[in-house]
This record gives C-alpha cells, sequence and structure tokens, in this order.
C-alpha cells in the first residue's frame, strides 16, 4: 500500500514511523531534503509523480484546507487522514471532496476513554470536568517560538490545538445546547495566539461541563472527572490511570496506542471510530462560538441544536 505524508514535522514523522511499521510504502511531502525517504517538494508533484492508497494531511493547520483541495482536484479519490482540527476554521468544499475523509481524533482509540464511556452507558451523568494543560515552549523538540500553535494565523492557540477535549466531550456527552466562554492571551509567552481558555457548557447528556485548555501548566496534565448518580470517574491521560469512586485502575500504554490502533481502524474498514467531516466541523462550530462568546461576554447557544430541539429531534437537558 502506498501512503503519502504532506508534512513532515513531529507528527508527520509519526505517521510515516507507524505506517511503515505497518508495511505501508511510504513517501512524504516536504519542503526540507530528507535522506533515506522518498520526498516530493510539493503536493502537485507526488499527485504527478505516483498513485497513492492512503493520504495523510500533517502539514501546519491553517495549509490543511489547501491541501485537501489540491488533492482532490489532482484526482485523488481513496481515504485521507487530516490531522486535528481539520481546518483553521469552519470552511467550504464540494461534498465530493469530503468523501472518505476523516480527522485524526485519535483519542477516540484511547482505551481508558473508550472503558470510560462505556461505563458511562445507561448512567445518568450530572457533571464532568475537563484539565488539560501542557507547556508550550516544553513541548515539541525545537523552539516554541517557530511552531504554528505560536502563531494565530497558522491556526494555533489552545482551542484549536488542544481540540481533541471538544470532540471527546461530544463523543461522551453528545451535542451542546449553551456554552459561555472566557480566554485568551495572558501568558508572557512569545505568541500571538491564546494560551487560557475556558468553557462551560451544558450539553445533551450532561448538565454541567467545565473545560480549561492551556499552554501553561509545567506539569504536563490531561485529566476528565465525570459524577454519575451512581460513581465519580476519574480518567488521567497521563499517569494512565482510571478511578471509579477512588478505587484505580492502571494501564500500561504504548504512546503510539491511539495513534497506531486509528491508522489500522482506516485501513482495515472499521470506520465507527474514526471521526467524521461533520464530527470535526462539530468542533469547530463549537471553536466559533466560544470565541464570539468571549467577544460578547455572554452565554451562547448550538443554533442548529436549538432548532432541533424545538423540532423535537434532539433530546435536551433542563437548565
Amino acid at each position: 500500500m502506498n501512503a503519502l505524508i504532506i508534512g513532515y514535522g513531529s507528527i508527520g514523522q509519526r505517521h510515516a514511523r507507524l505506517l511503515a511499521g505497518l508495511g505501508c510504502s511510504v513517501s512524504v511531502v516536504s519542503s526540507r531534503p530528507l535522506r533515506g525517504m522518498c520526498a516530493y517538494p510539493t503536493i502537485a508533484e507526488a499527485m504527478y509523480s505516483d498513485s497513492w492508497d492512503y493520504v495523510v494531511i500533517a502539514n501546519r493547520t491553517h495549509q490543511h484546507h489547501t491541501a485537501l483541495k489540491t488533492i482532490r482536484q489532482r484526482g485523488y479519490n481513496g481515504d485521507v487522514l487530516v490531522e486535528k482540527p481539520l481546518f483553521d476554521r469552519l470552511r467550504e468544499l464540494p461534498g465530493c471532496s469530503l468523501e472518505r475523509v476523516y480527522t485524526a481524533y485519535n483519542l477516540r482509540f484511547h482505551p481508558i476513554l473508550q472503558r470510560l464511556r462505556e461505563l458511562l452507558q445507561g448512567q445518568r451523568v450530572l457533571s464532568a470536568q475537563v484539565y488539560t494543560g501542557q507547556y508550550l515552549p516544553g513541548w515539541r523538540q525545537q523552539d516554541y517560538r517557530g511552531v504554528y500553535s505560536a502563531r494565530r494565523h497558522e491556526g494555533g492557540g489552545v482551542l484549536l490545538d488542544l481540540s481533541h477535549e471538544l470532540d471527546y466531550l461530544l463523543w461522551l456527552f453528545g451535542p451542546w445546547h449553551h456554552l459561555v466562554a472566557t480566554g485568551g492571551q495572558y501568558s508572557s509567552l512569545a505568541i500571538d495566539s491564546d494560551d487560557i481558555y475556558v468553557l462551560l457548557a451544558r450539553m445533551a447528556h450532561c448538565p454541567i461541563v467545565n473545560l480549561q485548555l492551556n499552554y501553561v501548566d509545567r506539569q504536563r496534565q490531561r485529566q476528565i472527572i465525570v459524577n454519575t448518580d451512581e460513581h465519580t470517574y476519574t480518567a488521567d491521560l497521563i499517569a494512565d490511570t482510571l478511578k471509579t469512586d477512588g478505587e484505580t485502575e492502571q494501564y500500561c500504554l504504548d504512546p503510539d496506542i491511539t495513534y497506531l490502533e486509528q491508522h489500522k481502524a482506516l485501513l482495515g474498514g472499521q470506520r465507527e471510530l474514526l471521526c467524521s467531516v461533520g464530527e470535526a466541523n462539530a468542533s469547530l462550530y463549537m471553536i466559533e462560538r466560544a470565541q464570539h462568546s468571549v467577544r460578547i461576554g455572554g452565554w451562547v447557544s448550538n443554533e442548529k441544536v436549538m432548532h432541533d430541539l424545538r423540532a423535537g429531534r434532539v433530546e435536551g437537558h433542563s437548565s
């Protein structure tokens, strides 16, 4: 199977290594000269030079839309995995361009989150608290000022960069109804993107969701606490633990497992857990409404969901 990786930063390198390990013949699109790899300087040249069975778009967020548009215009109609988020903002493409396109929200493949989702089935959820923080200067093996995360116009900022949390909240608790947010660039980091965001939301299957995302936590934390009528669950994705009412279940997980399982599911035609374009756009819409909430300083609604609620097509929660 011929796989093409567009972009060869840290995440592109990871995709290339994992796909090679799965037996794929891997080539990349990169503006940098690369030793020991089949590399093309542009997407157009890669499309002209070979045929592909699988394409991963892993360049900077603001380049995703152009990359996807280009490969479709050049005749590639196969499977595409776009690194999260799908785009830097809600954008339009012809429907045919979005067929067989998925977004790499690989935390759906995390064994702890999968177990948590299983445990929540049939329970009445009362509240959820999510906290994710990572210190941007220590995140990647390069000067943080040169990465896209630091630059608003390249799709940086915690809401887009850490949008895994938005996706898995929607995956766990269904669509949101109302939210209020505060956030911006508060630290002394040399960036122009947002480094802290806090959201409070009402969701279809969880009436109170509190979420904080930031670039300033030097301890690196990723946790979700869920209270139901029956239990309290604490999932720690850094410590690889899941607590139920204080009783700890320890997991021993390879850092690559979620990425690997995501590729195996797509290549094996098992698409149920993959994030569709519609679901990826739901996260982008949530981001845009959160940003609007900051601008107006108040609550905002999910206009599509509220329309469906009035029509009786979506289960609701009392406020």
